[in-house]
């Protein structure tokens, strides 16, 4: 057999090379298993990266896709659309949140965030605090945001106004706060980073400053939000409630 093998070839002829894959071609799911093109079954642990929580082709996630399929797929921002409208509702109802705003990947979600955050401050703060070991998606800003010089190698010059706050210690952010800064942007468990919490202490304490500075607090929850933590959100566990919140 040879499937792999084939799909393989034909992949690294027309992709750029800028994902390290296994040499297996996926071509069915079913629940927590995989099966390659060679008809080998796996146990399926990675889940798309923390994506496919419920399994492949479940039954009730495929029946909703197909059914919507049969109405629209697409029609734009330019209309409203019952469905964005409904989930708009169920994440509101369900967190802290006033309003949604909805758009394609977690990475676009963080620009989102940056972006509102610098708004909402107004001219002359612009400077976010992020964390070292966070990652925060590849986009240009969201990179520059990221705290691993790993994610930044190739890609300079680095939009400016992000900096890396050391792991854990709020003595040291808080030296990092002034006149432009507009906000301070964390993952409460950072992912990438290697599977690393921040106390409950620590965060409290980001909150505090937060609101002692007139700062918005930013929780990239990609990687934490939509129940991967067992709560909603990430957020709801910790008594901590930030002024923005990404997820995907």
């Amino acid at each position: 057999m040879d499937g792999n093998r084939t799909w393989r070839e034909r992949g690294d002829a027309v992709f750029i090379g800028t994902y390290s894959r296994y040499p297996l071609a996926m071509v069915k799911g079913a629940g927590c298993r995989l099966y390659d093109a060679d008809g080998r079954e796996y146990l399926d642990f990675l889940s798309g990266i923390a994506v496919t929580a419920l399994g492949h082709c479940h039954p009730a996630v495929t029946e909703a896709i197909r059914r919507q399929a049969g109405e629209y797929l697409h029609v734009s921002n330019l209309f409203h659309m019952a469905p964005q409208i409904e989930l708009a509702e169920l994440l509101t109802g369900h967190s802290f949140a006033e309003k949604v705003f909805l758009c394609n990947s977690g990475a676009e979600a963080n620009e989102a965030a940056i972006k509102l955050a610098r708004i909402h401050a107004g001219p002359g703060r612009y400077r976010i605090i992020s964390l070292a070991g966070s990652f925060h998606g590849r986009t240009l800003a969201t990179v520059a945001a990221t705290g691993q010089l790993k994610f930044h190698q190739g890609f300079e010059p680095l939009p400016e106004g992000f900096v890396h706050a050391p792991f854990g210690d709020l003595d040291a952010l808080a030296a990092m706060i002034d006149e432009t800064t507009c906000a301070i942007l964390c993952e409460p468990l950072q992912g990438e980073g290697g599977v690393r919490p921040l106390t409950a202490d620590y965060l409290r304490g980001i909150r505090e400053l937060c609101d002692r500075h007139d700062l918005l607090l930013i929780f990239d929850e990609i990687q934490t939000g939509i129940g991967r933590t067992g709560s909603l959100f990430a957020y709801q566990q910790l008594g901590i409630v930030p002024d923005i919140l990404s997820a995907a």
